[in-house]
C-alpha cells in the first residue's frame, strides 16, 4: 500500500536547541498512528511542522511522494488535505460554531457557503454539536469546543487528520466525550497522527505506535508490541509510570 505521508530524517532546531533530531517514518491510508512520549519529547513540534506551522531545519516531509518543503508548495491546499485539531481548540471567538466550521471551505476552498453549510452541519450532528451552531465559543463546554473543532477540521474534507493532545486542556469529565468522537472517526477508517496521553485510548485506538524521547523515535510497531512487549528500557520505563499512575 502506498503511503500517504512520509517523514525523512526530520530536524528542528530553535536556535541552539534541537528539538527533533532525526525522525523517518511513513503513514499508510486508514493507518491511525499514536504518537507517545514524555513532556518535551518533540511530539507536537512535529506535527507542527507536518502542518507546516514550523519549518524544519533539515529532513524532507513527502505528501503523495511530493515534498511540502519544496518553493512553490501552495500550504493552505496542503493544510486542507492535512487538517490540525489542536489541543487549545484555536477557534475564532468573533464566529458561532457553524461560521468557525464554513469559513475555510468557503474562503480558502472556495466551495459555495450552502455545500459549505450543508457539508458542516452533517460533521456537527455527527460529533453532537447540531443544536449549538449559533453558540460562540465563550459559552461552550471545553469538550463542546473540542467537538467543534473536530467537526471545522473534518469539513475541508481532508485526508489526514493530525489531533495534537486533543484532550490536554479539558476536564476530566470531558475527556471521554472527545475521546468517543476520536475513536468513531478511528472505527471509519480515516487516517490520523494523535498525540496523546492517554495510554489507554493510544492502546486500542491506533494501529500503529510511536514512542519518542529527546527528538527521536526510541521505538515503534503495533500496539500489542508497544504496550505489552517493549523491546527498549526507555519505552518500559515510560509505561510504566503511566500504570504506576
Amino acid at each position: 500500500m502506498a503511503d500517504i505521508l512520509r517523514i525523512e530524517h526530520l530536524k528542528k532546531d530553535f536556535g541552539n536547541h534541537s528539538v527533533l533530531r532525526d525522525i523517518s517514518f511513513s503513514v499508510n491510508s486508514g493507518d491511525v498512528t499514536a504518537i507517545i512520549g514524555a513532556s518535551g519529547s518533540g511530539k507536537s513540534t512535529l506535527l507542527r511542522c507536518i502542518n507546516l506551522l514550523e519549518t524544519p531545519t533539515g529532513g524532507d516531509i513527502l505528501f503523495h511522494d511530493r515534498s511540502i518543503l519544496a518553493k512553490g508548495t501552495d500550504i493552505p491546499a496542503y493544510r486542507s488535505k492535512v487538517g490540525m485539531v489542536f489541543q487549545n481548540f484555536n477557534l475564532f471567538e468573533n464566529m458561532n460554531v457553524l461560521e468557525n466550521c464554513i469559513i475555510a471551505p468557503v474562503k480558502v476552498l472556495k466551495v459555495p457557503r450552502a455545500e459549505a453549510t450543508e457539508r458542516a452541519m452533517g460533521f456537527l450532528r455527527r460529533v453532537g454539536m447540531a443544536d449549538f451552531i449559533n453558540a460562540r465559543p465563550r459559552q461552550l463546554s471545553g469538550g463542546q469546543k473540542q467537538r467543534a473543532a473536530i467537526a471545522r477540521a473534518l469539513t475541508i474534507q481532508p485526508e489526514v487528520l493530525l489531533f495534537d493532545e486533543p484532550t490536554s486542556a479539558l476536564d476530566p469529565q470531558m475527556v471521554g466525550e472527545v475521546l468517543q468522537v476520536i475513536g468513531d472517526l478511528a472505527s471509519e477508517g480515516r487516517t490520523m497522527l494523535i498525540v496523546t496521553h492517554e495510554m489507554a485510548f493510544a492502546r486500542d485506538v491506533s494501529n500503529h505506535v510511536i514512542f519518542m524521547e529527546n527528538g527521536l523515535i526510541c521505538e515503534e510497531g503495533a500496539p500489542a508490541k508497544i504496550f505489552g512487549a517493549p523491546e527498549m528500557d526507555s519505552t518500559r520505563a515510560f509505561l510504566d509510570r503511566f500504570r504506576k499512575g
